[in-house]
């Protein structure tokens, strides 16, 4: 397809300037730049970081950095899973948007590029109402299939998660 964009960018160039009306040619790499395809299975490391408190609720920063060779994109959401023991699936749901610790900035396609991070904020309450035992934690950047599964030890009240969306700069924690 971008071949016969370029071959037909090209053919009316000439069609133009034989008909004597003076052009400019495109920029090349607009008409043959190739969009940052979205991040790749294995390309992307997720895992936990730090620990947020606030009276009944608890809170993690998500991060995936991109450890390929190639920029690559992630939007939205991360998919995620809670197992108890013997990584046994838990029941669960995800609330998207602010967290009780940061404001959701909204979904957006982020760019990555190799090395680069994307953040999130995770949180939950635990007043010991019908809690669910959660041993690990299901990352899924992109929300497909893939995922890393972190070490994630902590009660969850009737296994609800809330999240925001991926961000390109680490969440500000408010309190």
């Amino acid at each position: 397809m971008r071949t016969l964009m370029t071959a037909m960018a090209a053919a009316s160039v000439v069609v133009l300037a034989g008909a004597g009306v003076a052009t400019a040619a495109a920029p090349a790499a607009h008409v043959t730049a190739a969009k940052t395809s979205p991040c790749q299975p294995g390309t992307l490391a997720a895992h936990t970081v730090g620990d947020q408190y606030e009276t009944s609720t608890f809170g993690t920063l998500l991060q995936v950095t991109n450890h390929g060779t190639r920029s690559c994109t992630v939007s939205g959401y991360a998919g995620l899973g809670l197992e108890g023991a013997g990584h046994k699936a838990v029941r669960m749901t995800v609330k998207h948007g602010s967290t009780e610790f940061t404001h959701n900035s909204g979904t957006r396609a982020i760019t990555l590029k190799p090395g680069a991070s994307a953040w999130a904020d995770l949180a939950w309450t635990n007043t010991g109402d019908d809690s669910a035992n959660a041993k690990y934690l299901q990352i899924s950047p992109s929300g497909s299939n893939s995922h890393s599964t972190v070490a994630f030890s902590h009660l969850i009240d009737n296994g609800a998660l809330t999240e925001t969306a991926w961000s390109t700069s680490k969440p500000t924690i408010a309190g």
